[in-house]
């Protein structure tokens, strides 16, 4: 089963932030992942008005994407994150096929 991570951040200092992005890229794709979503506008169609960066990653498991997260080359590079924006970072595995719809 398939693994999204979904980031909303918030930054405050544009160009600690660019060493992150310039080197996440790389970390993700070794650990089987690819950015679905990478920044880029957002509506909101419904509640309040979405202002952060939204980042959606996709991974083949739950275990690859906290391999990912918890290897020593993110968490590095997570050093510029932490001193450029405030973030949330959620895992959600996906659903599988044999899932019924909802009522």
């Amino acid at each position: 089963m398939s693994a999204m991570l979904i980031a909303t951040v918030r930054v405050n200092d544009p160009e600690t932030y660019r060493k992150y992005t310039a080197r996440t890229g790389d970390i993700v794709a070794r650990h089987g992942g690819r950015f679905v979503v990478r920044g880029g506008d957002v509506t909101t169609l419904e509640g309040e008005a979405f202002r952060d960066r939204l980042v959606v990653l996709e991974f083949p498991d739950m275990a690859s994407l906290e391999a990912m997260y918890h290897s020593k080359d993110y968490q590095e590079v997570m050093q510029y994150r932490i001193a450029a924006a405030e973030s949330r970072f959620l895992a959600v595995e996906t659903l599988t096929d044999d899932v019924p719809p909802l009522p």
